[in-house]
C-alpha cells in the first residue's frame, strides 16, 4: 500500500497519558490494568505517585533534545480521582517540571461520579485541569448492577454541577449492549445524559472479554451474550438522539457539541501524534524523529510492566519500566494511519490508500459504507452504516 510521509517530530503534538491503576471495586466487565483495595500487597497510592514522578524524570532524560511541551495530559485508569487532589496536582506539576505545558493545553481526568466533591474539582481546576470525564455508563439501576458499577445514578447530576461550578468542561461516558439492557433502557440513559448538558459524550459498545468476571459468567450461562443487532440499534439511537440534541460525531464512539470540545488527547491517538504513557501498564508511542546525537530514530511503541510493585521497583532502581518495545516500519505506519483515521468524521485523504484499491473503494461506496460524495472530492468518510462496519472498511482498504 502507499505510505504516508510521517511528520517530523517538531510538527507532531506531544501528549502525556498518566495511568492511575486504582479503583474502589473491580467492575465485572473491566479488563483494564486496575486494582481494588487489598489486591496488591506493598503497593500504596503514595508509592505510586513517587514512582510515576520518577518515570517522568527518566522519560525527560530519554527525550533530551526534544523541546516540545505537552499539549494534552490525560489521567486515566482505573479511577484517577481515587487519589487525593494533592496527588493529582503533584503529578500534573511533574509534567510541568519535566516537559512544560503548551499554551491552552487540555488537561483531562476520568472520574467516578462518587469519587469527587465540589472542593476536589475546584482544587483540580485551580491547578490547571480543564476537563473531567465521568463514568456514567447508564442511568438505569438494573444495568448498573449488571455492570457492577457502584455509583448512585443521582450522583452523576451532582458531579456535573460540581464540575460546572469549578469551570471544567464535562464529558459523560456511556456503555451500551449490557446483557439484559433493552433499547428502552438505553434511550433512557441517553436522555438522562443529554439532560445534564455535557459538552461531550462517549458511547462504547460492551465487549465481554474472556479474562473478566463477566466473561466467566458468560461461560457459565449466568449472563446473556451480547446481541450485535441490538447493539447496532442502540448505536443508531445514540446518533439520532445526540444529533437532535446538537451533538456531532467526530469519531465513531464520540460526539461533541462544538468541534473545540472534542477530546484533543484522544484525537492525537487517532492522528498518530506522539505520547508518553506514565504508570503501570501504560502504552507510549513516538514517531520517526532525530535523536539527541543527530541520528534518525524510527517509530516505536512500548508498554510498561503491569504490576504496580514491579513498576515501582524498576523506577526505584533507575531502570526503564518498559516491558516490551515494538519498532514500526513505514508499512506499519501506513496501515495504522488508515485503521485509525478512517474512524474520524474527517475521514482520510484518498491518496493515503493504495492506488490499487479503486475497486474496493467503489464496493464500499456501493454498499453504503463510504460516503460517495466525499469520495468524489478525494476523502474517504464513513457513513452511519459504515461506522457500524468500520472494521470491514479497514480490511478492504489495507
Amino acid at each position: 500500500m502507499s505510505v504516508a510521509q510521517p511528520q517530523s517530530a517538531p510538527m507532531r503534538d506531544f501528549g502525556v497519558y498518566i495511568h492511575v491503576p486504582f479503583c474502589s471495586v473491580r467492575c465485572g466487565y473491566c479488563d483494564f490494568n486496575t486494582y481494588a483495595p487489598g489486591e496488591v500487597e506493598g503497593a500504596t497510592r503514595e508509592g505510586y505517585v513517587e514512582a510515576a514522578l520518577g518515570e517522568m524524570k527518566l522519560a525527560r532524560e530519554a527525550m533530551t533534545g526534544d523541546a516540545r511541551a505537552a499539549s494534552t495530559v490525560f489521567f486515566g485508569g482505573g479511577t484517577p480521582t481515587m487519589l487525593d487532589p494533592k496527588a493529582l496536582i503533584a503529578l500534573l506539576n511533574g509534567v510541568r517540571q519535566h516537559w512544560g505545558l503548551a499554551e491552552n493545553a487540555e488537561i483531562s481526568t476520568e472520574a467516578n461520579p462518587d469519587s469527587v466533591t465540589a472542593a476536589s474539582l475546584s482544587a483540580l481546576a485551580a491547578a490547571g485541569f480543564t476537563r473531567v470525564s465521568f463514568g456514567m455508563q447508564s442511568a438505569v439501576p438494573s444495568v448498573l448492577a449488571t455492570l457492577e458499577r457502584t455509583h448512585n445514578p443521582d450522583n452523576v447530576e451532582r458531579a456535573v454541577v460540581y464540575a460546572r461550578q469549578a469551570g471544567l468542561a464535562v464529558s459523560l461516558d456511556l456503555i451500551y449492549g449490557t446483557p439484559g439492557e433493552t433499547l428502552e433502557d438505553w434511550n433512557a440513559s441517553l436522555d438522562a445524559a443529554i439532560s445534564l448538558g455535557p459538552d461531550h459524550v462517549s458511547a462504547y459498545a460492551l465487549v465481554i472479554e474472556p479474562g473478566t468476571k463477566m466473561g466467566a459468567q458468560l461461560r457459565r450461562g449466568e449472563v446473556e451474550p451480547v446481541d450485535l443487532d441490538t447493539q447496532a440499534d442502540m448505536y443508531e439511537a445514540a446518533e439520532a438522539r445526540l444529533s437532535e440534541a446538537g451533538f456531532a460525531w467526530y469519531e465513531v464512539s464520540n460526539w461533541a457539541r462544538e468541534p473545540s470540545q472534542a477530546c484533543r488527547h484522544n484525537m492525537a491517538y487517532w492522528r498518530s501524534q506522539d505520547w508518553w504513557g506514565i504508570g503501570p501498564g501504560a502504552h507510549s508511542y513516538l514517531g520517526p524523529r532525530v535523536g539527541s546525537d543527530g541520528t534518525t530514530l524510527g517509530a516505536e511503541r512500548w508498554w510498561n510492566v503491569k504490576h504496580p510493585r514491579a513498576y515501582a521497583a524498576r523506577i526505584g532502581s533507575g531502570e526503564s519500566p518498559a516491558q516490551e518495545r515494538e519498532p514500526l516500519t513505514s508499512e506499519d505506519l501506513a496501515l495504522e494511519t488508515v485503521m485509525l483515521r478512517i474512524r474520524l468524521a474527517e475521514g482520510i485523504p484518498r491518496d493515503l490508500v493504495a492506488p490499487d484499491k479503486t475497486a474496493q473503494i467503489a464496493a464500499l461506496i456501493g454498499d453504503g459504507i463510504v460516503d460517495g460524495r466525499a469520495a468524489m472530492v478525494g476523502r474517504l468518510v464513513l457513513t452511519l452504516r459504515g461506522r457500524l462496519l468500520a472494521d470491514a472498511a479497514v480490511r478492504a482498504l489495507t
